[in-house]
């Protein structure tokens, strides 16, 4: 397997964690999980599937870090790790800043067209771009 660069590992990361996210199965666990540790039988309580089905949702929460389990005997029991969100935590957070700076960019634009659309629109009197039209008499 070829070896990856910070930025793509990186990406990979976020690409998973966002995968996880996506599904409101994952996202009702780990909201779930956020209460505290769960046993996979009262995770899977709520969700009409079969418990190999919704292990399934819990093997893609651990694969990328936001739930880590633990077996005691017959069970196994999840806990939510939230340090795994700091990768995506991060890349919304420079997302967010680039849009801010380009959003506050097109307002200042569009704040000088405006000024300039305005002064524009009054030329003086003795403007030689304005035109002065008569009706001819009959």
């Amino acid at each position: 397997m070829p070896q990856r660069s910070g930025a793509a590992t990186a990406t990979a990361v976020v690409d998973d964690l966002l995968h996880a996210l996506a599904d409101p199965t994952r996202r009702a666990v780990v909201e779930r999980l956020g209460r505290g540790p769960a046993a996979t039988s009262e995770l899977a309580r709520p969700f009409p599937m079969a418990l190999p089905s919704f292990a399934q949702h819990l093997g893609v929460l651990e694969r990328c870090g936001l739930v880590q389990s633990h077996k005691s005997g017959r069970v196994r029991t999840y806990r939510l790790a939230p340090q795994a969100l700091a990768p995506l935590d991060d890349w919304l957070g420079a997302q967010r800043r680039m849009w801010t700076t380009r959003l506050d960019q097109l307002d200042q634009h569009l704040t000088d067209l405006h000024a300039g659309a305005t002064s524009a629109t009054r030329p003086s009197p003795t403007s030689p771009t304005r035109t002065t039209y008569t009706r001819e008499q009959p």
